[in-house]
C-alpha cells in the first residue's frame, strides 16, 4: 500500500491503516521524540501523544511537502508543549552572548556520549540546542515555536554550548590520564 493511500485510510480513522503508519514511522520519530526528551521512557510519552495529534489532525494534511516532515513538526511541537506547561523556559535578556566553539575528537567521544551528555542538558537549554544545531531552527524560529524572546534562544544555546564543551573537555581529560 502506498504512503498516500494509507493516509487516505487513517483519514477514514481505519484502524488498521493506523497501526501501518505506526509501524512505518514509529522508529524513525521515536529518535527525534528522544532529543527532545530527558530520558527514555519520557521519550516514548511523547511519541504516543504526538501519534494521537497525528491521527486527530491527519485530516489537515493536504498532501503539500513531506508527510514526515509534518509528523516530526508534530512530535516536536508536543515535547514543546509539555515544556512550557512545566515552565521551564527561562526568559533571559542577553545582547552580547559568547558562542564557545566545541572540538570534538571524534575517536575519544562516542556518539552514544555525545546522546547522552544532550539529554543531560536543562530542558531549555537541551530545546534550543536540538531546535538549532540539529534540526536546522533560526533562533527567531525557535523564538516564535517556545514562546521566548531571540537573546533567551542565543543565551540558551550559548549556555548549552559551554556544558557540552565542558562536558567533553573532561570526558577527554579522563580518557586521556587513562590512557597514560
Amino acid at each position: 500500500m502506498s504512503i498516500e493511500k494509507l493516509i487516505k485510510q487513517c483519514k477514514k480513522q481505519d484502524l488498521k491503516s493506523q497501526e501501518k503508519l505506526y509501524q512505518l514511522f514509529s522508529h524513525k520519530l521515536f529518535s527525534v521524540s528522544l532529543k527532545y526528551s530527558r530520558n527514555y521512557a519520557e521519550a516514548e510519552d511523547n511519541l504516543q501523544d504526538a501519534f494521537i495529534t497525528i491521527f486527530k489532525k491527519i485530516n489537515q494534511f493536504n498532501f503539500k511537502g513531506s508527510f514526515e516532515g509534518w509528523m516530526k513538526r508534530i512530535v516536536i511541537n508536543t515535547a514543546l508543549q509539555r515544556y512550557r506547561k512545566q515552565h521551564v523556559f527561562e526568559i533571559v535578556n542577553e545582547e552580547n552572548i559568547e558562542q564557545p566553539e566545541v572540538e570534538i575528537n571524534e575517536e575519544n567521544t562516542p556518539l552514544n556520549f555525545l546522546l547522552q551528555i544532550i539529554q543531560e542538558l536543562p530542558d531549555r537549554y537541551r530545546m534550543v540546542f536540538n531546535l538549532y544545531a540539529l534540526d536546522g531552527y533560526s533562533h527567531k524560529e525557535i523564538a516564535e515555536t517556545m514562546g521566548i524572546s531571540i537573546g533567551t534562544s542565543k543565551s540558551n544555546l550559548a549556555r548549552a554550548r559551554a556544558i557540552l564543551k565542558r562536558k567533553i573537555e573532561e570526558s577527554q581529560k579522563k580518557n586521556n590520564v587513562q590512557s597514560v
